[in-house]
């Protein structure tokens, strides 16, 4: 008995001596150093073989080459050049000779939203021109949007706190927003003036299996278009609060550097219209900054910066540049996101609208920017002051607090599309859930 006592007792001691383990507390730099991990998942022998398809014999010269003039995304981590996940499909987007090659091989063709927006420009100048109504052709969608969280991401039991995409019901042209269901019989729809528009629920993981949350709703999208004349611009009123607000640095991702305010400066010197200013800040970037994928924005300091040292941009990063260009300039200008709903395209998409004294906001998609397809002036200019009908808006800002409040830092810290995701232990990044819109189209 004496014997069990002892290795009792001493059993008490180690146990009350050893310290306890506990979990590491979050740090955003150790989050980031994980996010650019995800992003930058390719090593130089799987960039050279998507490369090899279209050149051969390249060389480790011209790798290097690529790398020194950013065409080719790569940074080094824990001491090892990794690339960016799509750095070489994103070649052939940017660099100008590489581009040829591979439109010589595969040829050039529209992609699926010009092919759709071919047929929808015409219709909506068309509409505008003989009403007088900018916003016009309804497209009526029904949406059910899935969240799967991956099995035993979080361990069983633990609720899971998840954050869906909604439309936002505060938009001329977006009308008629039905909520039908939710997976879950408690939601929270967030309230109209929060700048993320979302659906908020709860839901315990389950051992071994995903964790499904889900929505479904019907709402009208419509095309908005203004016929836009230098004369019917009248002066800002710079004591506004439109005008100060959204002629105002805004971090981390609107800010008036020096080369910023040079560049601005340079183009727009000499003319006074606001419309004419937007007009060459449309056209410059997007003749200078062809689209690209883009890695994830939590990981980039300062986006239009980013834009301008690596010639490239998808549609959030060049809008955020036109933005902060267009504001510098005097011009009031905000994000705007959600996503594009073209029949076989959908996709997360952001653009961005600008006010004009007189006439109001109106939207400007930089990135569809110049349809290649325009057949005349009325469509070369139509995203400066207009957008197709195929849009869903969720964020009429960015980096805004969610409804209710995440406790970590967000998956996508500046836009809000795909949704997020968190439990007690941490946020749950992109790589441990997956989602999916069904979209049915109805006949309005």
């Amino acid at each position: 008995m004496k014997k069990v006592l002892y290795a009792a007792a001493l059993l008490f001691l180690v146990t009350a001596c050893t310290p306890k383990t506990e979990s590491k507390p979050y740090a955003w730099e150790d989050d980031l150093h994980q996010r650019l991990l995800t992003d930058f998942s390719r090593t130089e022998d799987e960039v050279k073989d998507y490369i090899r398809k279209y050149i051969p014999d390249v060389s480790d010269e011209q790798m290097r080459q690529w790398e020194a003039s950013k065409a080719l995304e790569c940074m080094t981590l824990d001491g090892e050049k990794r690339y960016f996940r799509n750095a070489a499909p994103n070649l052939f987007r940017v660099d100008s000779a590489c581009y040829k090659i591979k439109a010589a091989k595969d040829g050039v063709s529209l992609s699926g939203s010009e092919k759709v927006n071919m047929e929808n420009l015409p219709e909506v100048i068309a509409s505008v021109k003989k009403s007088g109504n900018p916003i016009t052709a309804p497209k009526r969608m029904r949406v059910i949007y899935t969240l799967t969280v991956d099995s035993n991401a979080v361990p069983a039991g633990e609720l899971i706190r998840c954050w869906l995409p909604y439309p936002r019901t505060d938009q001329s042209r977006q009308q008629d927003v039905k909520f039908i269901s939710a997976s879950e019989s408690k939601y929270t729809l967030s309230p109209q003036d929060c700048l993320h528009s979302t659906l908020y629920m709860e839901k315990r993981a389950v051992q071994d299996q995903p964790t499904v949350f889900s929505e479904s709703f019907e709402y009208t999208a419509n095309a908005e278009w203004h016929n836009l004349k230098p004369e019917d611009i009248q002066p800002y009123d710079t004591t506004s609060s439109i005008y100060k607000e959204y002629t105002a640095e805004r971090e981390k991702h609107i800010i008036f550097s020096s080369r910023m305010r040079e560049l601005a400066a340079k183009l727009t010197a000499g003319e006074t219209n606001p419309l004419l200013k937007a007009k060459r800040i449309f056209r410059w970037v997007n003749d200078n900054f062809p689209w690209a994928s883009a890695r994830e924005y939590s990981t980039i300091e300062n986006i239009p910066e980013y834009v301008l040292d690596n010639h490239k941009g998808d549609c959030g990063q060049v809008s955020l540049l036109f933005i902060t260009l267009c504001r510098i300039s005097g011009i009031p200008a905000h994000f705007q996101s959600g996503f594009m709903m073209h029949p076989k395209a959908w996709n997360l998409h952001d653009w961005a609208e600008i006010y004009f004294e007189g006439i109001g906001w109106v939207p400007v998609d930089q990135s569809f920017g110049i349809p290649t397809f325009a057949r005349n002036a009325d469509e070369e200019y139509f995203f400066l002051g207009g957008i197709d009908s195929w849009r869903m808006i969720v964020n009429s800002d960015y980096g805004m607090p969610l409804m209710p409040e995440k406790k970590y830092p967000r998956s996508e810290t500046v836009d809000f599309q795909r949704g997020e995701v968190e439990w007690e232990g941490g946020n749950l990044y992109f790589p441990k859930w997956d989602y999916h819109m069904d979209i049915e189209y109805l006949d309005n």
